[in-house]
């Protein structure tokens, strides 16, 4: 009997994704979970494009596998599901998904950044992109609640359903874009004498973030009305962290775009 074709050989490793395989022992040592999250490589890097993602028709497959990696993953869970169950969905060749992704661990962290990208842009095209919205860290919670019931995959990860790699999300591009303009947005806010001169942006959008994505994970969880009670008690907090105290003045402590005096 001769040598198996490649072909064959490619598909023959595809079914050792197979489901219950263990995330953190089902890739090569390279590819492992523990070694990734020491590394201090981004999320990006880790689940990022292999050569052959480029534009065209490579871009197009990429894309195919990319959405029905969501589709699964968000529906059956990281364990059920193999990187063969992705390919078929996306009607490519058992081996065209290594081509653009290192293994299931990599597909699954690439699919998770852009499923909480599009809650993301979702949940921030009524508030931190316009400007004069009132309380917008309320209307961003209260946008993402209802982006994430339209996105499986990432109420999947907020019902703590994937625990073995929640952690590793936090660290999502997706995530450190939103840091960003929650930040930016706040800044922006200092400079126009509406919000506390005396914090960090940076710090503080941060912590806007932690407890947006706490609430999050409250009423994926528990549900609306059990998180509910705690509403008015985190937006208080949130005024407290970023309004100005009364008498002092709007312009009491102005920070320069650098952010506030050390």
């Amino acid at each position: 009997m001769g040598a198996p074709s490649a072909d064959q050989a490619g598909e023959d490793r595809l079914h050792e994704d197979r489901a219950g395989a263990d995330p953190a022992h089902d890739q090569p040592e390279g590819h492992r979970l523990p070694a990734e999250a020491s590394s201090g490589a981004s999320s990006g890097e880790r689940a990022g494009p292999r050569p052959g993602a480029g534009s065209g028709r490579g871009a197009q497959t990429r894309r195919a596998i990319l959405d029905a990696a969501i589709a699964r993953f968000g529906r059956e869970g990281f364990r059920a599901t193999s990187v063969a169950d992705i390919a078929r969905d996306a009607g490519v060749s058992g081996t065209a998904a290594y081509a653009y992704f290192a293994g299931k661990e990599a597909l699954f962290l690439a699919a998770v950044d852009e499923d909480a990208a599009a809650v993301i842009a979702e949940g921030l095209s009524s508030a931190l992109d316009q400007s004069g919205v009132p309380d917008w860290p309320r209307v961003v919670l209260g946008t993402l609640v209802e982006a994430v019931e339209r996105h499986p995959l990432a109420r999947r990860l907020l019902a703590g359903l994937e625990p073995e790699v929640t952690v590793r999300v936090l660290d999502i591009p997706a995530l450190a874009e939103l840091r960003k303009l929650a930040a930016e947005r706040l800044r922006s806010e200092q400079l126009a004498g509406v919000a506390r001169a005396d914090v960090d942006p940076a710090v503080i959008a941060d912590g806007v973030v932690a407890i947006v994505l706490s609430l999050l994970m409250s009423i994926v969880q528990l549900g609306a009305e059990a998180a509910a009670q705690y509403g008015e008690s985190v937006a208080a907090v949130l005024s407290a962290a970023m309004t100005p105290v009364a008498g002092t003045g709007a312009g009491a402590g102005a920070v320069s775009p650098d952010g506030p005096p050390g």
